[in-house]
């Protein structure tokens, strides 16, 4: 039997969550499903779940339609309501293999969503890997304890939960097994890791831990991270362990102090740059991203310059930028609105100040060596990330999930290019596939996209567009 379709939607987390429904769902027999993966992030998120529902509809129209996700938990009666649609799970559910049987078997329900809020535990789960198996996403922690005015995710993923460290040793092991050479630790908040287990072992000792106990892993990277909870230990690691890459994502959101207030974040203005500041101490190559928003409600024209200036004054080489959208049932979205307009204009103008951040940073790699893993190879060329997450194309074939080390020799708006000096390879690699990870967004809880948009592979998985 041929596998589900599955269109996944948002952040690295549904991603991952994915594949542990692929898996759930190809066991039960499931071959002829249509499996939706919802965000609800944003408006446009939504709206472009339910255009792909529609279509897909069209495209198979014997095919059963299942929605979950974020979008699908808070509301699901309105995805219920949907013609298009055969049943609609929780973010719960969708993790639970009985809830698959029982769709295969007939007695599911129309709507099988519980209460997220009274979950209070998340279990690590194993899958034998990304396609590709050069990098593959991991989950060690779900939910939020906090309430960003202008975010709604925590009622689509609950509170807090983290992944006990002994069985994300051993689903790295398993994927480093299978032929994974990066792993990205992924959660919906994962500086909050663990608090919630016993001895509340911080983010840092997780990571020192896992390293530790998988030697044989070549590369750790990690998602979204709250500048106010990156402890000591994170920071050591990150200047003094090599495996470790030196790419990291900040939930910023804002340059302006009055503005974070508003939007009940825990972190000031100084307080990012502060971070900044420290970690290239640590780790003087450490290059940084960043959430931002523009046109929050309230924000004013120098409220934004703040903003604007932050990039620089931060040394952020990359930029995920959103005009903000209003969630029903938010704070915020009760705030005095900016004009859709002028959001849009300031978004504008942010993303033109991170394109210019990110071709100064590409400029400044020209002439040097860069780490980079190869992910697609052929007809002369193959392409990969480097240690910092940049895209590079390489003259010349080379083994997918090798590790080259590359002389920068140019540079062009998206990647960089390069020539290869040496590979590193292990022989029992097995072949790339087409799975493009998610990236992008607002707060921890990150879109797909600018426009929350997504492609379609033959693997069956659709994902957002790469950076």
């Amino acid at each position: 039997m041929t596998a589900p379709e599955i269109l996944t939607f948002g952040c690295r987390l549904n991603a991952f969550e994915s594949e542990v429904m692929r898996g759930h769902a190809g066991a039960a027999g499931l071959g002829d499903a249509v499996i939706v993966n919802t965000c609800a992030v944003t408006a446009e998120a939504e709206r472009q779940a339910r255009q792909a529902i529609r279509r897909a509809r069209r495209e198979r129209p014997d095919a059963r339609i299942i929605v979950t996700g974020c979008a699908a938990q808070i509301d699901p009666v309105a995805y219920a309501a949907m013609p298009e649609v055969d049943h609609v799970l929780g973010n719960a559910e969708k993790l639970q293999a009985e809830s698959f049987r029982r769709l295969a078997d007939g007695a599911a329900a129309r709507i099988v969503v519980d209460d997220i809020m009274g979950v209070r535990e998340t279990a690590g789960h194993l899958v034998a890997g990304f396609g590709e198996r050069t990098r593959a996403f991991l989950q060690v922690q779900q939910g939020c304890d906090h309430r960003c005015t202008f975010c709604i995710i925590p009622f689509g993923r609950g509170p807090t939960r983290s992944v006990p460290i002994g069985e994300i040793v051993q689903q790295v092991r398993a994927l480093v097994e299978g032929g994974t050479r990066e792993v990205v630790l992924t959660g919906v908040d994962i500086t909050a890791y663990g608090g919630d287990l016993p001895g509340k072992p911080a983010l840092g000792q997780m990571v020192r831990r896992l390293l530790a106990q998988v030697p044989e892993l070549p590369r750790l990277r990690l998602s979204s991270l709250d500048p106010v909870e990156v402890d000591d230990e994170l920071v050591r690691l990150i200047g003094s362990e090599p495996r470790l890459m030196p790419h990291l994502h900040l939930s910023l959101q804002s340059g302006d102090d009055l503005i974070l207030k508003r939007m009940k974040r825990r972190h000031s203005r100084g307080d990012a740059i502060a971070l900044g500041e420290r970690l290239r101490a640590a780790r003087p190559d450490v290059v940084l991203g960043a959430d931002l928003i523009a046109g929050f409600p309230t924000e004013t024209a120098a409220m934004f310059e703040n903003t604007l200036r932050l990039v620089e004054e931060c040394g952020l080489a990359f930029l995920h930028v959103f005009p903000y959208s209003a969630r029903r049932g938010t704070p915020a979205a009760r705030m005095p609105q900016v004009a859709g307009a002028l959001r849009r204009e300031r978004a504008a103008r942010l993303r033109a100040a991170g394109d210019d951040a990110r071709r100064r940073f590409f400029a400044s790699r020209i002439g040097r060596d860069s780490r980079v893993l190869v992910e697609k190879s052929g007809d002369g060329t193959a392409t990969g990330h480097c240690e910092h997450f940049a895209p590079v194309r390489l003259e010349g074939e080379a083994p997918i999930g090798s590790i080259v080390t590359a002389r920068i020799t140019g540079a062009g708006d998206s990647e960089l290019v390069g020539r290869a000096e040496d590979v590193q390879h292990d022989g029992n690699h097995e072949p790339a596939s087409r799975v493009i990870p998610a990236k992008a967004g607002i707060h921890n809880h990150r879109p797909a996209t600018r426009d929350a948009g997504f492609h379609r592979h033959d693997t069956g998985v659709v994902m957002a567009p790469d950076v």
